[in-house]
């Protein structure tokens, strides 16, 4: 008898107790599909009935926990706006907390020695860049094993690779666009270890629409015998998130090790930097206030932490603000303007919460008045009383007035003047409470810009609720 392979399908999920206000429609359907999302994940039983309406349902809350858990949102058992975001990234359908009781299934290959076939091709995308996406996927996971991968051209291979669309004879169809993105199988006989992309789909080489390659880089850790982590650094996290490399986390290849061994010619690889809020090492690119929150931005994540809460949740910055894929060097708001302003090298970019002002991006040069020979801001903080801005820019600062859009003349001058014993570089810093807070390596300053003196020197990680900080 053939081994029964799980089916792992990428999804697109849409978020009950405690829905937030909406109309009646949209409350429906969320409660549709909050039902949905749990059933096909959670393994709630409803036996066909609609028990997210029913109120105070004991079931749907331990659910709804167990979820929250899942993805270290905080656990209340109802659904908050931060649940719902969530339920509504693209995710991949394998169950997150089910058991896996296939009978007469293995997790793994019985051999190291594997081979996969493109069976047909996107029009998406050059023949070649299909082939290089592919080639990358399988590679990423043989630099870190004794697995190898031969492609070959036709015939039966361990693992088929297809575009396909709809019913595509394997019961589980593709639903077209905004639906399901991509499915493949365990390690097994037959259909095992199979991928399929959903052709209705757009498929590219870069940020846009679906990264071929950080699909297939999923997808073929399932073919080779993983499940999902819940660490948002891993490759095998559930939701599919394109940060522009498609790096193994640690734990992505203490995974994949487990089940094959460490490789015989290991190539070191390059791990996603995912910051850690109560990691002693931690650094920052960026920090400031977005409608009364703290965000603290490192590479292309963010920690953030509210006022009546310091436990820090991890985020992906495209996932809100798309532009800024590649990460920033600084930020700083206008409150009085509600608007955040990001820089990353020569350029930067105005929102409105989620939206980007019309306009941008500009130039530093042109818009700010930076001479060509500054590549980059260091970091960036805005005065609410002064309406001034300052910049930093290696041992140097400036100060621009928001009121009349112009540099302010005498500058730039040396930081050890004008915020004297913070040092002579500043990677971050935010104003709160009147006081400035400057970080720099692994220090923090708590500074007065009145009486130019540093009040207290505190860890990094001091603004989250991390034990012996």
């Amino acid at each position: 008898m053939p081994s029964l392979p799980v089916l792992l399908v990428l999804v697109w999920g849409v978020g009950s107790h405690g829905f937030p206000a909406a109309t009646s429609g949209t409350r429906e359907q969320d409660e549709e599909v909050v039902q949905n999302y749990l059933q096909n994940y959670y393994n709630l039983k409803s036996d066909g009935k609609q028990i997210v309406r029913q109120r105070n349902s004991s079931l749907v809350t331990e659910k709804l926990k167990q979820m929250q858990e899942f993805f270290g949102l905080k656990v209340t058992g109802k659904i908050d706006a931060d649940t719902l975001n969530l339920m509504k990234q693209p995710r991949c359908g394998v169950p997150d907390v089910a058991q896996y009781a296939v009978a007469d299934r293995t997790l793994r290959w019985e051999h190291t020695h594997l081979t996969y076939r493109i069976e047909n091709y996107t029009p998406d995308l050059p023949r070649a860049d299909v082939d290089s996406a592919i080639e990358k996927a399988f590679q990423l996971w043989s630099n870190v094993s004794p697995l190898t991968f031969t492609k070959v051209f036709e015939g039966q291979a361990d693992i088929m690779i297809s575009f396909v669309w709809r019913d595509h004879g394997d019961n589980s169809p593709f639903g077209g666009p905004g639906n399901v993105l991509a499915h493949a199988f365990l390690p097994g006989r037959d259909i095992g270890g199979d991928i399929h992309f959903d052709e209705e789909k757009t498929w590219t080489n870069d940020f846009r629409n679906f990264n071929l390659l950080q699909v297939a880089a999923h997808e073929v850790g399932h073919s080779l015998g993983l499940l999902h982590d819940n660490d948002i650094g891993s490759l095998m996290f559930p939701s599919y998130n394109y940060y522009g490399d498609v790096l193994l986390s640690q734990k992505d290849i203490d995974a994949i090790q487990a089940l094959y061994g460490p490789s015989k010619n290991p190539i070191q690889p390059r791990e996603p930097q995912v910051p850690r809020a109560c990691d002693s090492k931690l650094t920052f690119d960026a920090i400031t206030k977005v409608h009364g929150e703290l965000f603290f931005f490192k590479n292309r994540f963010f920690l953030r932490t509210t006022p009546s809460d310091e436990r820090a949740d991890l985020g992906v910055i495209a996932d809100f603000w798309q532009s800024l894929s590649r990460g920033v060097d600084a930020a700083y708001g206008v409150v009085n303007r509600d608007e955040v302003f990001f820089f990353k090298g020569s350029k930067y970019w105005a929102f409105n919460g989620d939206q980007m002002v019309q306009g941008y991006p500009k130039n530093i040069y042109h818009s700010l008045g930076f001479p060509q020979k500054v590549k980059k801001i260091d970091a960036a903080v805005h005065e609410d009383e002064t309406g001034k801005t300052y910049f930093f820019v290696a041992n140097e600062y400036w100060r621009y007035d928001e009121n009349t859009r112009s540099m302010d003349t005498g500058f730039p001058k040396e930081i050890a003047h004008g915020f004297p014993g913070i040092g002579k570089k500043v990677d971050a810093v935010f104003q709160e409470g009147g006081f400035f807070y400057f970080f720099h390596g692994k220090r923090q300053y708590k500074f007065d810009p009145k009486t130019k003196r540093i009040l207290t020197l505190l860890k990094m990680n001091s603004w989250f609720n991390c034990k012996n900080k």
